[in-house]
């Protein structure tokens, strides 16, 4: 594949799951001779298993302790998975760099008061006038300065606080989509040559009762133990602690400061609509149309599916269909299900993975076959638990 200036590059991977902190740890699971090994939560939150946040010294990125306390725990990992991206890519002291580098958020909403929640949720069960209801509790229980803490946007505010990366800032919101947006509007501006280099990623937190409930509001989530990703028969969704971000540059501006490549993004696009009658396999075929001349036997699908029985069985099938072959791995059955996140860490996974020629071993041993040579080149996907597709592709440098 010739390279060109505009090539958008990956130079700096941050990435933290329940498998470890940093990418050394994900390394080691993308090269490891087995099936990684599983870390959930059972106990917690029962019936509803959560791959939770490893232990984490937050001072590492975020030197001031004032800073940690007034932030939420989605902002802590989101800022912390971003320090360690910027220092990957050797950004995290270059004021200038930092000062003209684009930021592209996925993010949703903040933390909940679930006190109120459960308040709303127990007198709704003894009225029928529940509109009502909900008005009153709005007006008299919520603290004014709670939604401020809500704001999506306060995940960039506070990467720009604490690394100051102050060029231009976006935020995505919108569950699984956020995240393929963010990365694909980065992708374009770098490009078009609007931009030469972007901080772009997302972070969720899973350990919270109030997404729990959404989920299983919508009949999604999983219950009772952990299974693995495509073997899944009831609910779905086990979702995990993730904070995934990534540096972007045009290979003119990567190779002209002497920085690492982990891979280039040979294409990337998302696609939203009705998946009824077969139009959610067209739309997923024509996603990977970019990725048909890949060698299959070099190339490891990193699918984000959901692991929602009929979701993960059909885009499973697309995938074998498109690019028979290629190794399959469901990366959410180690790292759990990231929503916001999720794409990038799909991203982040199959960097490291090109990067260090990885056999990647197979997450479910029932469903996934082994690899008959070391990646070169993989696609990730990911596909939201309600709506929203997107695919990118991978290329190693070699």
């Amino acid at each position: 594949m010739s390279k060109a200036q505009n090539d958008v590059v990956i130079t700096g991977v941050g990435i933290v799951t329940c498998q470890g902190v940093g990418k050394e740890p994900h390394i080691a699971l993308l090269n490891a001779g087995s099936a990684p090994q599983t870390i959930v939560e059972l106990e917690k939150f029962k019936p509803y298993p959560v791959h939770p946040l490893p232990e984490i010294d937050w001072s590492q990125q975020i030197a001031k302790r004032g800073d940690q306390r007034q932030m939420e725990n989605w902002q802590r990992i989101g800022v912390f998975a971003a320090g360690l991206a910027l220092d990957d890519a050797g950004f995290k002291d270059d004021a200038e760099a930092c000062g003209s580098m684009d930021m592209i958020v996925a993010a949703g909403g903040g933390e909940r008061d679930i006190n109120v929640d459960t308040l709303i949720v127990d007198e709704g069960l003894k009225r029928n006038d529940r509109e009502a209801l909900l008005n009153e509790k709005l007006t008299t229980e919520l603290r004014p300065t709670l939604f401020l803490a809500q704001l999506s946007n306060l995940l960039a505010g506070n990467i720009s606080i604490v690394h100051k990366v102050t060029g231009s800032s976006r935020t995505f919101m919108g569950e699984e989509s956020a995240g393929i947006s963010a990365v694909e509007a980065a992708f374009f501006r770098i490009k078009s040559g609007e931009s030469t280099h972007a901080l772009v990623g997302g972070a969720y937190s899973a350990e919270r009762l109030d997404m729990v409930l959404l989920f299983e509001a919508i009949n999604v989530y999983c219950r009772d133990e952990w299974q693995p990703l495509w073997s899944r028969d009831k609910g779905g969704i086990i979702s995990g602690s993730v904070g995934a971000f990534l540096v972007l540059e045009s290979r003119a501006h990567a190779e002209a400061r002497g920085a690492h490549i982990y891979a280039s993004i040979s294409s990337i696009e998302g696609d939203r609509g009705n998946r009824n009658a077969g139009n959610f396999e067209k739309r997923l075929e024509r996603l990977l149309e970019t990725s048909a001349d890949l060698p299959p036997e070099s190339t490891a699908i990193f699918s984000g599916s959901t692991g929602i029985p009929d979701l993960a069985e059909r885009e499973k099938a697309v995938l074998e269909r498109s690019l028979p072959g290629a190794a399959v791995r469901g990366f959410g059955g180690v790292t759990g299900h990231g929503l916001e996140a999720h794409f990038t860490l799909g991203l982040a996974m199959a960097a490291l993975a090109v990067d260090s020629g990885a056999k990647v071993p197979v997450f479910d041993p029932a469903h996934e076959k082994p690899m008959g040579a070391a990646t070169k080149a993989a696609i990730v996907t990911t596909v939201g638990h309600q709506r929203g597709e997107g695919v990118a592709v991978l290329s190693a440098e070699a």
